[in-house]
């Protein structure tokens, strides 16, 4: 017997180098490519869609914007422009969930420092508050990356239009007057072509592990789409 299994050995082990590669690629094969969904606003919880956009079903994308960062540099969606970005909702003097959200971006930005093809995107909610001077201390005060990551005031109409109606993150309606407030947890995960991938409770450690899982898939979605 022990003749017969010393004949053979060599045989034996090269089918199963054999058999474990054929396994590899089988496997490589019948894996499930990687996924992610294009949210439209009919798929969005409706108390966090506005009423007029809830059938529509395709072809949403991030509104046009004009904000100003805290450089007092203008900042539109060209400059994120085939890029992929997250963006949040915040203020500078709040002292509940945005220092969570700041620092859980923060971990982000570090994540991807030196990957160009991942932004970050934070507008105020109290633009009159947080002026470009106030958005400069918040930045240097957080350790922002200013090539990474804009934080962005303006007109508060046009930011809570975007947060309503572009990347739909905040359930309570209004229309950016001077007793509207937002106050959102949501992070949102866009894509190269300015469309919803995922929403992210920002104030969660798990999920912001699982935003960071997510833009490495999208990141290989895109590349395979090109």
């Amino acid at each position: 017997m022990l003749k017969f299994f010393a004949k053979y050995k060599y045989f034996a082990v090269v089918l199963f180098i054999l058999s474990a590669i054929i396994i590899t690629i089988i496997y490589q094969l019948l894996k499930p490519a990687p996924n992610l969904p294009i949210y439209q606003p009919s798929m969005v919880n409706t108390e966090l869609v506005d009423s007029t956009m809830q059938y529509i079903r395709k072809y949403h994308k991030i509104s046009d914007f004009k904000l100003i960062n805290q450089n007092g540099d203008t900042v539109t969606q060209e400059n994120y422009k085939g890029k992929i970005y997250v963006a949040d909702f915040f203020f500078t003097t709040c002292q509940t969930i945005c220092p969570i959200m700041t620092d859980h971006m923060k971990k982000i930005q570090e994540e991807f420092k030196d990957d160009d093809e991942v932004l970050l995107l934070s507008h105020t909610v109290t633009p009159k508050i947080d002026s470009v001077e106030q958005l400069r201390k918040y930045a240097d005060k957080k350790g922002v990356i200013d090539s990474k990551w804009n934080l962005v005031t303006g007109d508060k109409k046009q930011i809570y239009e975007l947060a309503r109606k572009s990347y739909f993150v905040v359930k309570n309606q209004g229309n950016g007057g001077p007793y509207d407030m937002i106050h959102t947890e949501n992070f949102a995960l866009i894509d190269n072509q300015r469309r919803i991938r995922k929403f992210y409770d920002g104030t969660n450690p798990d999920a912001i592990e699982e935003l960071i899982e997510d833009i490495a898939t999208l990141k290989k979605i895109q590349n395979s789409e090109e």
